[in-house]
């Protein structure tokens, strides 16, 4: 206990400096904290109701980062279904690229060397391409057409004079008046036969009177009349000529003999034409039936004649149509009166003109999905409606139609829809790789994942984000083709339909890309409300605990002023109590 005793003033002064320092040293940490209520003492419900505010604060503000990287979740899906919708425009791109292009391979195939009586099959075998299998194009059918036989048993060519000789005894015949024509080469010449020649010397007499005749027409040195041993009438012509002796008249057959048939001579050729095309057999190309079929049918080949020759079964050299527009048959030519008067119709094998096979090939269902015939100048064109390489069987390295599968070429497939069918698959691929990279923080919503955001404190307010259906976005979800081969852009219409489910995978698409956007303006708009909600908050907490710093400083110059005073005041009682001591010296 203090023996000091203070006066009553300075006791006073220094109470006064005692409650300014404490007044001080408050407003001071008010002036530092920027608080007026640092602590439950300060001002208990002030303390506590801000220390809520801000702990509601603090949570709102921690919910703020995961709607934040809840949002770039959502861009970051969004972002990937913008890449994906722009590869599908590729791919329909790609497919309308596909579908406009017609550049498909042909070839054209000579049909000049089929031969439908060969025994060959008679068609063309089409394969691969956009067949399954073999399909039969038959280059045959079964019609009328013209045909034409010589009217004797085939021999082989040989030089030889026309002789015609009568059968009748003339010395002895009897009555042999009347008219005798003598026609050879297409000249002609008449006598008068006189009547009941007389007996042993009729014949010579006739001989005179016929040789006399000719030599005063163009025929003399060319037909010579004579009398054999047995009084046969002869007539003998000098050359070798394709040409014949015939008689004709009332006396004809009292000389000749009933009915008397012309006598032909030959050149040693057999030289006759169809319809134009000139045939010429000689005893070395028409040394037998064979030898004549196959050597006039290598001239009319040659030719480009519609007919064909064949032996007929009784040994005659034949001519027959071999195509349905063969037409008219007409034999000409030296030899052509060997064949018969006229033509006659029989049911044949004919071979389909260009224009039929064209006709049956566009026309049916078997072949015009994946071929295309055309008329070129004469030639079945053939047009490759694939992407894959097309087998023709039944056409040779010449490009000809031999009708027999023996030999067969290759149409090239349509290599620009190949290799569109390529980059589609390859723009395929990066849809699905787009899918796998659209992630966020270890989220991808393309792939199936669910995102849930939680917007408020006690967890009561959120929101569970995922693609439709909870499905992932990729080719097989949207429908896209997984593969697609080069043969399935053969068919126009299958084109089509790939687009159709090209068009369905970009609207669900951007369906999905409008979901994914409405749920992030939920989220944004949650995230704004939150950031307003937490300075709702902390200005409240604020309005309770922040202390007027302008009014605290002024409180601080007003507390030095009085600190101030006070110490003058001080000053001044110690002042009198000195003056006590100058008393006592």
């Amino acid at each position: 206990m203090s023996n000091i005793n203070l006066t009553a003033s300075v006791r006073q002064n220094l109470l006064s400096l005692q409650g300014t320092a404490t007044m001080m040293a408050k407003t001071q940490n008010k002036l530092s904290t920027g608080n007026k209520v640092n602590s439950a003492l300060d001002n208990p419900s002030n303390f506590f109701t801000a220390a809520s505010l801000n702990s509601r604060a603090s949570d709102l503000g921690n919910l703020m980062d995961s709607m934040a990287n809840g949002i770039k979740t959502i861009e970051a899906a969004d972002n990937g279904l913008s890449s994906i919708t722009k590869t599908l425009e590729s791919m329909q791109s790609t497919l309308r690229q596909a579908r406009q292009d017609k550049s498909f391979e042909t070839a054209s195939y000579s049909m000049s060397n089929l031969d439908p009586n060969s025994g060959a099959t008679n068609q063309l075998a089409l394969s691969g391409g956009a067949f399954t299998g073999t399909t039969n194009v038959a280059l045959t059918t079964t019609g009328t057409g013209q045909t034409s036989a010589m009217s004797a048993v085939y021999a082989t060519p040989a030089a030889s004079a026309a002789t015609l000789t009568g059968t009748p005894n003339i010395d002895t015949a009897g009555n042999t008046a009347g008219t005798l024509n003598v026609t050879y080469g297409g000249t002609s010449v008449s006598i008068n036969v006189g009547a009941n020649l007389a007996a042993g010397g009729a014949g010579a007499a006739l001989v005179t009177q016929l040789n006399t005749a000719i030599g005063s027409t163009s025929l003399n040195g060319k037909v010579t009349a004579s009398e054999d041993a047995t009084h046969h009438i002869i007539l003998t012509a000098a050359s070798n000529e394709d040409a014949s002796i015939a008689v004709s008249g009332s006396a004809a057959t009292s000389v000749f003999g009933a009915a008397p048939t012309a006598a032909r001579g030959s050149d040693g050729k057999l030289s006759f034409s169809v319809n134009g095309a000139a045939v010429s057999l000689d005893a070395t190309t028409g040394s037998s039936l064979t030898n004549a079929v196959a050597n006039t049918n290598i001239a009319l080949k040659a030719a480009g004649s519609k007919f064909q020759a064949y032996d007929d079964g009784a040994n005659h050299l034949a001519i027959r149509a071999i195509t349905t527009d063969a037409g008219a048959l007409s034999m000409g030519g030296a030899d052509g009166e060997l064949f018969g008067a006229s033509a006659t119709n029989n049911n044949l094998k004919l071979g389909l003109t260009t224009d039929e096979l064209v006709a049956n090939i566009n026309n049916s269902t078997n072949y015009n999905t994946a071929v295309k015939a055309s008329n070129d100048n004469g030639k079945l064109r053939i047009q490759n409606l694939s992407t894959q390489d097309l087998t023709v069987g039944g056409t040779n390295s010449s490009n000809q139609i031999i009708g027999t599968n023996t030999a067969s070429t290759t149409i090239k497939g349509n290599s620009v829809r190949s290799g569109l069918a390529d980059q589609f698959n390859e723009l395929r691929d990066q849809l699905d790789k787009l899918a796998d990279d659209a992630s966020f923080n270890g989220i991808n919503l393309l792939r199936g994942d669910k995102l849930s955001i939680t917007f408020n404190e006690t967890g009561t307010s959120s929101i569970d984000i995922l693609a439709k259906n909870g499905k992932s976005v990729d080719s097989t979800t949207l429908g896209v083709p997984t593969t697609l081969t080069a043969k399935s852009l053969d068919a126009d219409s299958n084109i089509d339909t790939t687009l159709s489910q090209v068009q369905t995978a970009i609207n669900t698409v951007r369906s999905q890309s409008s979901a994914f956007g409405s749920n992030l303006s939920v989220v944004e708009n949650r995230q704004d409300f939150s950031k307003n909600m937490m300075n709702t908050l902390q200005t409240g907490a604020g309005n309770l605990t922040l202390a007027d710093m302008n009014e605290e400083a002024a409180n601080m110059v007003s507390l030095q002023t009085r600190q101030s005073l006070a110490t003058s005041s001080l000053s001044m009682a110690n002042q009198a109590n000195q003056n006590v001591l100058q008393l006592l010296r």
